[in-house]
């Protein structure tokens, strides 16, 4: 079974989202997946550096 989610809208600067959504392709994922995978890798390094 699929982990549940919530759709949002969100802003982003151009130039983010042009990078974004290279580096999206370059992974041949959809930009939201992208998004998803940067921001819970993001929030993994906040939680170590807590840590220490």
């Amino acid at each position: 079974m699929k982990p549940l989610k919530t759709r949002i809208s969100i802003t982003l600067d151009d130039p983010i989202y042009q990078k974004i959504k290279g580096l999206a392709e370059y992974d041949d994922r959809s930009v939201s997946s992208y998004i998803n995978l940067a921001l819970r890798d993001h929030l993994k390094r906040l939680e170590q550096e807590e840590e220490e």
